[in-house]
């Protein structure tokens, strides 16, 4: 089997909230791809519910693409404590923790539920599990803890 990277980080070691680079691949014809874990929950000690995420991840979609370039996509992870960002060519740590600062906040502050793009049964595959009110919650949360550039020390940006 092929090793991993994420199942070799010991997620003992990281102090979340936080965005760590996790590669950069390069394609036949030189496309670079980069792929950041950002982590908004400590591993192991809590995760973010399921309706909440979900409705993070519809937002993020949008909020990070609206703040860096190249953005391919934006998954959340299974453990439900955060998310793979994959964009086109690579971007400092400091620059992805600036856009998901900033679009928590939005998210915190600002959105509505009008705002939520994809949540009814034709473009989402499970439109019922949505909680704006968790989104919210949650990102109200890790702002106050501070987003890290640096995944095993604290360099809230």
């Amino acid at each position: 089997m092929a090793e991993v990277e994420s199942f070799t980080l010991d997620h003992t070691k990281v102090k979340a909230p936080y965005v760590r680079f996790i590669t950069v691949e390069e394609g036949k014809n030189g496309d670079k791809i980069a792929n950041y874990d950002l982590r908004l929950v400590q591993p192991n000690e809590n995760a973010i519910p399921s309706a909440g995420l979900h409705t993070i991840e519809h937002l993020l979609a949008d909020l990070l693409r609206d703040r860096l370039d190249g953005v391919i996509d934006c998954s959340p992870f299974g453990c439900r404590t955060g998310f793979h960002l994959i964009t086109w060519g690579e971007h400092t740590t400091t620059e992805v923790a600036k856009a998901l600062k900033e679009s928590l906040h939005e998210i915190a502050e600002n959105i509505e539920w009008d705002d939520v793009q994809g949540t009814d049964i034709k473009s989402c595959g499970n439109y019922r599990d949505h909680s704006l009110f968790s989104a919210k919650e949650w990102s109200k949360k890790i702002l106050a803890e501070g987003i890290s550039d640096e995944p095993f020390e604290r360099h809230v940006i």
